[in-house]
């Protein structure tokens, strides 16, 4: 069992995480948003660009002290596959929204705006609804695949994936229900109204879930020819 300092410094680190990835998302679609001069597209692209950038570099810098989830839906999936126990995947979550809410209340700091806002961003209907299932079972399956092939490579492929899903779906990609909460919360391009929230936290925990179980069905195989090319090879 993992000591208190260590949960202690796992949490820090979730927390902190949380935050620094919010303080990027709402203060470079605000900075996005100012310069574009009324070009949404420029102004999605900044935004995109310095999110995406920013998961590669705090997944490398926190995963090896808690994984560098950011995310209560990675934290249930992890949970769904025996990583991370029920007590310490709720403690994961709490610093996550606390995090993300610090984030957000930093980034109007910094770009003098007011700290407390409400979002009037529409984001409603089937299409996001089905957009942030798509968008979060596509982030598990490059979080899955990658920690099962390639370890090392996961920073890189998250930030890809969510670089691309900005763009092909209709919601920009949340996937994260710790970032809905705190987008709720910001007047700029890139909030959504809190009304409609709760449609793509459940949207995204199902799609975490889906998403754990394809996926570990279609590498069950893999991993299993893996231990059996082991055990072979302690044999001879």
């Amino acid at each position: 069992m993992a000591s208190r300092d260590d949960l202690t410094r796992r949490l820090a680190a979730e927390f902190t995480g949380s935050a620094f990835l919010l303080a990027a998302v709402i203060g470079s679609g605000i900075m996005a948003e100012r310069l574009a001069g009324g070009n949404m597209a420029l102004a999605l692209l900044g935004n995109t660009l310095a999110t995406g950038a920013m998961l590669v570099v705090l997944i490398l810098i926190f995963g090896p002290v808690s994984g560098a989830h950011f995310n209560p839906a990675v934290t249930l999936s992890l949970r769904m596959q025996g990583v991370i126990s029920t007590r310490d995947g709720m403690l994961y979550a709490l610093a996550q929204f606390g995090g993300a809410l610090v984030g957000m209340l930093t980034a109007h700091f910094m770009f003098e705006t007011p700290l407390l806002q409400i979002s009037q961003h529409v984001r409603s209907g089937p299409a996001q609804f089905a957009s942030e299932i798509i968008a979060t079972f596509g982030l598990l399956a490059a979080i899955i695949g990658c920690i099962r092939a390639r370890p090392a490579a996961v920073p890189y492929a998250v930030g890809l994936y969510i670089t691309a899903a900005y763009w092909f779906t209709a919601s920009t990609s949340f996937a994260n229900p710790a970032v809905t909460v705190a987008r709720a919360f910001t007047a700029s391009f890139s909030g959504l109204r809190p009304i409609d929230a709760p449609l793509f936290i459940a949207a995204q925990l199902i799609g975490a879930a889906l998403a754990t179980v394809v996926f570990r069905w279609l590498f069950a195989k893999s991993a299993q020819a893996v231990a059996g090319s082991a055990a072979a090879e302690i044999q001879q």
